[in-house]
């Protein structure tokens, strides 16, 4: 579904002559097919659904920390392009939860996977990436799950 409508809006980038929206169309392709060779290789199926989400996120952080190099180093044009591509991929991620949202998930999931300590933060940490790809950023989680655990 996800490859299908990028494909539509590269066809659609190109009748409108949008080159930044284009190349950046086509830089997730590309992104996509190379995770796709990379999983064939290890033997598993093209990546679903879910798994391009987080791969979309990966990519928007990769340019939020470019973006936050370009405003150090006075570079405000390329910021700025970094800036766009992430309006384009943020277009195929779904909405994004909420703080209260992510705090009332992992709360739920703690109690769904009977997570007692630390240790069961990696249980809790695939749990919630199941449920929710691409909806919140697992950084964020992580941080927020190894303090609920601790507490």
């Amino acid at each position: 579904m996800l490859r299908e409508n990028i494909n539509n809006a590269v066809k659609d980038a190109m009748r409108a002559k949008d080159e930044r929206k284009l190349s950046t169309l086509r830089m997730m392709n590309s992104s996509i097919k190379n995770a796709d060779i990379e999983a064939r290789g290890q033997g598993k199926p093209p990546l679903a659904d879910g798994d391009l989400l987080g791969l979309f996120q990966k990519m928007i952080k990769q340019r939020q920390e470019s973006v936050e190099l370009y405003d150090k180093g006075g570079r405000a044009e390329l910021a700025d392009q970094e800036r766009a591509e992430i309006a384009v991929i943020q277009n195929y991620l779904p909405q994004q939860m909420s703080d209260a949202d992510v705090d009332a998930a992992i709360a739920a999931m703690i109690a769904e996977t009977s997570a007692a300590g630390i240790k069961d933060m990696g249980k809790v940490i695939a749990a919630l990436k199941a449920k929710y790809a691409g909806q919140m950023d697992f950084g964020k989680a992580s941080g927020l799950v190894k303090a609920a655990l601790t507490a």
